[in-house]
């Protein structure tokens, strides 16, 4: 069963075929066999098995909560957790124990989820790949998988195996990689510029950023408040409508949520034909540093809807080239602001210089973050000065007006979703992505899933099939803001037609039973 989706599970909890401490003490034992990859900071082992006691009690006495109660989830480490640490993967948060939870985490528990872990991160999820937090890179487990380690062989170039591992990408690589490896059902992830689907893509795995203000952010440690959403990551889109039916919802502790458009718990509708769709394609996504396979699968995808019935139209989103800069800026500006809390006053850490206030909090700063981190707290806090102000953070407020209009209009002409690459090319080995800077490669990474976060729409990254070197490569499906259903049911169509091979794991975690038998489709597979 570990393999298998979340559904099936929940189905095999309420029929008795498997406990919740039962589930709970496997994927417990796949955590520990599958430590290396580094994916969590701290495993909650006792909260968790206290939980699915308490999960068993309920099956018990046929009092289930739904289709979370007794599942196995993980958490990106800068969600607070009431009474288990939250780091950020930062010196700055080492040791802080938040006293409450951030409202996420407290739906999932309401609904008898079981916290396995805390995941790790790029520091205060800054970055694209998951490398730069300090607890240490997260290992891709597609690098173990069996389906990449045969094209290896195959491949006389191939150095040292040992450093050659892959990246998940980021910044919440540590909860790709956690579903990734059966270790859990569902994590969350948070998205800023794409830190939810950027890993699904490198992972194989589904990356889901609802519309902005559709999930709270209360007790999710800010980067970019204007963007920032918490993300879901699942092996299957159905397990992603799960989650999302749990989490979305107004909150009278986030003021920027909005009353719920989404009926709850919902089921998404299989979408019988794709004939009534409009698919937009993006001229401005086709850039010379796609890779040939992506931009490859990417056409293909197209090709697929329009041979089932559906309407392709090439659309504009003429300011797309503007979007880096513009994200650079507002990004910077407001990470400026919100790190201005950890002053070593309050909470976290605390230098040992005591000459005079100011001298406290340099040092603090200083030994707390990491120079990615003090890089954009200068770089925001340049384009706020009073004389850069207006030419900077208000010019690129107005730009960022105009990407959203972009959508808009592409929107007013009919189509339903747009279709895009989610990531430059699949997951790249670790010696590799460290020789750019944090910078350049999130500029890079980036590229297209950080609009959608400045026009606070609806994305998720669906995993499309295997690239020659046997890993995974995602394409993203783009919606109307609050029409997260919509988009997820063309996902799932989408899902259904490509079939995209689930990661073999046999060597890794003996019990994983990665293909699912029983979910066998006829299926139109995009890769040739």
């Amino acid at each position: 069963q570990s393999g298998s989706s979340l559904r099936i599970v929940s189905a095999a909890l309420k029929q008795g075929q498997i406990t919740p401490t039962e589930l709970c003490q496997k994927c417990l034992s796949l955590i520990k066999k599958t430590k290396f990859l580094n994916a969590y900071i701290t495993v909650s082992e006792e909260v968790a098995l206290k939980q699915a006691e308490e999960s068993e009690k309920r099956y018990k006495n046929g009092q289930s909560l739904g289709d979370l109660d007794g599942i196995p989830v993980a958490v990106k480490d800068n969600f607070s957790t009431s009474g288990i640490e939250t780091t950020c993967a930062s010196n700055m948060l080492k040791g802080y124990i938040p006293p409450y939870n951030a409202t996420v985490v407290q739906k999932l528990l309401d609904q008898g989820a079981l916290l396995m872990g805390k995941t790790n991160l790029d520091e205060f999820a800054m970055g694209s790949g998951s490398t730069d937090g300090v607890f240490g890179p997260v290992k891709n487990p597609w690098s173990y998988s069996k389906q990449y380690r045969e094209k290896r062989k195959q491949n006389p170039h191939s150095k040292n195996e040992d450093s050659d591992w892959l990246i998940t990408g980021g910044s919440s690589g540590g909860s790709a990689a956690a579903v990734s490896a059966f270790t859990c059902y569902a994590a969350l992830g948070s998205d800023t510029g794409g830190s939810t689907r950027n890993p699904a893509a490198h992972c194989g795995l589904v990356g889901f950023k609802p519309s902005y203000g559709l999930v709270s952010r209360h007790g999710l440690i800010p980067l970019v408040n204007s963007m920032d959403v918490p993300g879901i990551l699942t092996r299957c889109v159905d397990d992603a409508a799960i989650v999302l039916g749990a989490l979305a919802g107004p909150d009278p502790k986030d003021s920027t949520t909005v009353h719920d458009p989404i009926n709850k718990p919902f089921m998404l509708p299989s979408l019988a034909d794709v004939s009534k769709l409009c698919i937009g394609i993006p001229k401005e996504y086709l850039v010379p540093e796609l890779s040939s396979e992506v931009q490859s699968l990417w056409s293909k995808a197209a090709d697929l809807f329009e041979s089932e019935g559906a309407k392709v139209l090439e659309v504009s989103l003429p300011h797309t080239s503007y979007s880096i800069v513009c994200y650079h800026v507002l990004c910077t500006s407001e990470v400026a602001s919100n790190m201005a809390r950890f002053d070593g006053l309050q909470y976290g850490h605390r230098c040992d210089i005591d000459v005079s206030t100011e001298a406290m909090y340099a040092a603090t700063r200083r030994e707390g973050f990491n120079d990615v981190v003090r890089g954009r707290i200068l770089s925001g806090n340049f384009f706020l000065l009073k004389e850069n102000y207006e030419n900077y953070f208000v010019k690129a407020q107005k730009v960022r007006r105009l990407i959203a209009n972009d959508f808009v209009n592409a929107f007013n002409s009919g189509v339903d979703v747009l279709l895009t690459p989610t990531t430059l090319s699949e997951a790249v080995p670790y010696l590799e992505f460290i020789k750019e800077d944090n910078r350049t490669r999130s500029a890079q990474d980036d590229i297209f899933t950080q609009a959608v976060n400045m026009a606070g729409l609806p994305a998720v990254s669906i995993p499309v099939a295997l690239s020659n070197q046997g890993l995974p490569i995602g394409l993203q499906f783009i919606g109307r803001a609050f029409c997260d259903q919509q988009l997820l049911t063309v996902a799932k169509w989408f899902e259904k037609q490509v079939q995209f091979p689930g990661i073999q794991l046999q060597e890794l975690t003996d019990d994983c039973s990665a293909v699912l038998e029983n979910e066998k489709l006829a299926s139109v597979s995009l890769k040739q």
